[in-house]
């Protein structure tokens, strides 16, 4: 998002630079070709905007709701273990009054480790069995969450690139010399790049 913010400001601020340059009161042709691309670069930006919008609601803001799930769920497991470590206290407990000589006390004792582990037993029982169940159907929600974000971000390229098409389209025919090749105006340039050079004030010493 900040890339396509930055880009799209460094453009509009190329086209203003320029529209201030000396070059565009001596030369109206050129100042008509960078006020073509100054119109230009604002509709790029506009578009930009729209685009930078609807994927902050229809991406970025979903995404934002569904990070929000992971303390909650983090902290059913947290529970679940916990739950888990004092069942097996308890556990351990019974088991070792079990190994004992059945007296009396001890079987007493025994009775009551078993009625502490019945609940610490079904609660862990309970919670062991929620996170078993909703954890797969949890996990293989993600796709159906993210799909429609996903596409909307598509849409909005789309949208967007058609936009930028248009845009650069019209101003092609606004500025450009028809009828040349890449390679032509690349000789061009370069002869005029040669002239240039041939300056006293630019020769090599």
């Amino acid at each position: 998002m900040e890339s396509f913010n930055t880009m799209s400001k460094s453009a509009v601020k190329i086209s203003c630079d320029l529209l201030s340059n000396p070059l565009c009161e001596q030369d109206p042709k050129f100042l008509e070709m960078v006020t073509a691309l100054d119109t230009a670069m604002k509709r790029m930006d506009s578009f930009n905007q729209e685009k930078v919008n609807q994927i902050q609601k229809t991406v970025i803001e979903p995404l934002k709701k569904f990070s929000g799930v992971f303390p909650s769920l983090n902290m059913a497991v947290k529970r679940r273990e916990q739950a888990l470590q004092d069942y097996k206290r308890l556990q351990s407990k019974v088991e070792k009054y079990e190994e004992k000589e059945k007296t009396g006390p001890i079987l007493a004792k025994l009775h009551q480790a078993r009625e502490e582990l019945r609940p610490v037993k079904e609660e862990f029982e309970a919670k062991n069995k929620q996170l078993l169940e909703e954890m797969p159907r949890f996990y293989s929600s993600r796709i159906d969450y993210f799909k429609p974000s996903f596409e909307s971000l598509i849409r909005a390229q789309v949208v967007y690139y058609t936009e930028m098409y248009k845009i650069f389209g019209d101003l092609t025919e606004q500025i450009d010399v028809p009828g040349l090749t890449d390679e032509e105006r690349e000789k061009e340039n370069e002869a005029k790049l040669n002239e240039l050079r041939a300056l006293s004030i630019v020769a090599d010493d």
